[in-house]
């Protein structure tokens, strides 16, 4: 049974850094596209960051690109979100998600994926 599980969540004022892991349970991750993905009350889930399989491409959402760093670690079965200068928008449950895909698939609209974590809230105060 294949589990991802989120932390690292939390509240932080605007300007902080917070970093999500999402480790991975059930499933070998180097087989798998990892990506992050957010929802705001009320809004779409929307894509945030993805990495392919080696790490070796990444992918971000325009409104988190320049702040937000993807990375993964296929030993530890783990992948992270680290994220800077966070502004009260980035206030969302983030997700993450595993994909059989390419990286690249991750940032479609609507948002998809086959596997995906419970969520962790984000809240970012002004």
């Amino acid at each position: 049974q294949v589990s991802l599980v989120e932390s690292g969540g939390g509240l932080v004022q605007a300007g902080g850094s917070l970093r999500l892991s999402c480790a991975a349970s059930g499933v070998t991750i180097v087989s798998y596209a990892m990506g992050w993905f957010r929802q705001a009350p009320g809004k779409e889930r929307e894509f945030a960051a993805a990495i392919s399989r080696s790490g070796g491409d990444t992918y971000y959402g325009d409104s988190v690109k320049g702040r937000f760093i993807i990375s993964r670690d296929n030993v530890k079965n783990t992948v992270y979100l680290q994220m800077n200068s966070l502004k009260p928008e980035d206030t969302a449950v983030y997700y993450c998600a595993a994909d059989s895909g390419a990286a690249l698939v991750l940032t479609s609209t609507p948002a998809r994926s086959d596997y995906w974590g419970q969520g962790t809230q984000v809240t970012v105060s002004s």
